[in-house]
């Protein structure tokens, strides 16, 4: 009986220690889930994450942030009484809409006590509604900048920056750049171009004409939000006097128009791409589009524009470009054509002008990486992907090249200079040497060009 009721005894002991060990497990394992860099802590993005933007250890000089911190805003306005071209007929030659455009607003802000500077963005894959080969696939990724958040007015104004994505594409696409920008002083606002998104991506003609359209309303728009008093949002903020429009692929080719350049008459963008003769209105000549020029803009970003490969553009129309321009390109681009940017960085004569080329680069140099769920949708992963290059590298050069370029002709820094003024082939020089590409680390300054051509 007695042995019994020992075996009995240390059966008791030894299960409550294993009970007691397994729960002692658990909260190790628990503890340690919480003391982990996680990519999502309570559903709220871990600031110790990667997010898109981030420098590499190989990043030049002026990759990384500046020294204010990001708000970020969701604004959605009203353009009124546009032509709606999706709706033209001959019936109805005139049609109208109110065109609603989504922004997205980043700036220098008021970061209280130590609330993380994070965020969430959500966009889809896919490319427009109803279309069975690419469906419209919802996702999200975070971004170092605090939603709603004060504006830092009292450092401002601050000059303002517009950013036009691809066709199809979207306001969040270049996030690494545009908050990049704001955290160097800059209001940077990019355009969900209605009919053009991932989303709701619908008839090519609404692009061709309401690129520049948008872009010039959004810069009007953004100079009433500055302008305005008391504590209204961005109020005394924003230096739309000195403003620049970034434009990647479509956006390119909106940016172009808005700086100058206007179309020829005999290219297909004119007498074929949109009905009813309404882009006369951008032709080279015109009084009209003259008048529709915003002389606020002061340079330009062309991402891969689109449309130099097609007769858009002849010479007459590039001489009307007066302004400071940095064409950004991959020297393997189908989409937008390589030698269709060469055309007109090459005779966009009274620009003051500059041409970074990725050599073995594709039309992808400017995007955000591929999200990962784009990695089971081989069409989608492309949109993004750079099949030569890691879409993180290229991200910091653009963020080193564009803040040395918009620093220069929108705030006048001329020190920046230095990072502009290099030999053409960054294969050609040495580290050491002293003609090696300026602000790029030793052995990274490789398969890059940079063509420079004055007025």
């Amino acid at each position: 009986m007695k042995r019994k009721l020992f075996a009995l005894l240390v059966t008791s002991i030894f299960l409550f220690s294993m009970c007691l060990t397994v729960h002692a497990k658990n909260n190790v394992q628990t503890n340690s889930n919480v003391k982990q860099p996680l990519s999502k802590l309570h559903g709220v993005p871990h600031q110790d994450s990667f997010f898109y933007g981030d420098a590499r250890a190989d990043a030049p000089e002026l990759a990384y942030r500046g020294s204010f911190d990001v708000g970020v805003r969701t604004l959605e306005v009203i353009n009124p009484n546009q032509i709606d071209i999706l709706n033209y007929s001959e019936e109805n030659p005139d049609p109208r809409y109110d065109r609603p455009l989504t922004l997205e607003v980043w700036y220098p802000a008021i970061r209280p006590g130590n609330k993380p500077e994070v965020t969430t963005y959500q966009d889809v894959l896919g490319s427009g509604p109803d279309n069975p080969d690419r469906p419209l696939i919802p996702f999200e990724f975070a971004g170092r900048s605090l939603r709603n958040a004060k504006p830092n007015s009292k450092e401002g104004p601050y000059p303002l920056v517009i950013v036009s994505h691809g066709y199809p594409g979207s306001r969040v696409l270049l996030t690494y750049l545009t908050e990049n920008l704001a955290s160097k002083g800059y209001v940077v606002v990019a355009i969900d171009h209605t009919e053009s998104t991932h989303a709701d991506k619908v008839g090519f003609a609404s692009t061709l004409l309401n690129r520049t359209l948008d872009v010039n309303f959004v810069i009007e728009y953004m100079a009433q939000k500055g302008a305005s008093k008391g504590k209204q949002f961005l109020a005394g903020a924003v230096n739309a006097e000195a403003t620049a429009v970034i434009g990647y692929s479509m956006g390119g080719y909106g940016a172009l128009i808005a700086a100058g350049a206007g179309v020829s008459e005999s290219g297909w963008v004119y007498w074929g791409g949109v009905p009813g003769n309404y882009m006369e209105m951008f032709r080279a000549g015109n009084l009209d589009y003259q008048a529709l020029l915003d002389p606020r803009i002061k340079a330009i970003v062309p991402f891969a524009p689109w449309g130099g490969h097609i007769g858009t553009w002849d010479l007459a129309g590039l001489e009307g470009l007066k302004i400071p321009s940095l064409f950004i390109v991959g020297n393997q681009d189908r989409t937008a054509d390589y030698g269709g940017v060469e055309f007109l960085f090459k005779n966009a004569i009274n620009s003051n002008r500059y041409m970074l080329v990725y050599q073995n680069g594709i039309h992808e140099v400017a995007v955000n990486p591929p999200p990962p769920i784009a990695e089971a949708h081989f069409r989608e992963y492309i949109h993004y992907q750079e099949p030569a290059w890691d879409n993180r590298r290229c991200n910091n050069i653009n963020q080193h090249f564009i803040t040395a370029f918009l620093g220069i002709h929108l705030k006048g820094m001329d020190e920046y200079q230095a990072y502009l003024n290099l030999i053409p082939i960054s294969n050609d020089a040495s580290p050491g040497d002293n003609d090696y590409w300026y602000g790029f680390k030793d052995w990274t300054a490789v398969g890059l060009e940079l063509h420079h051509i004055e007025p």
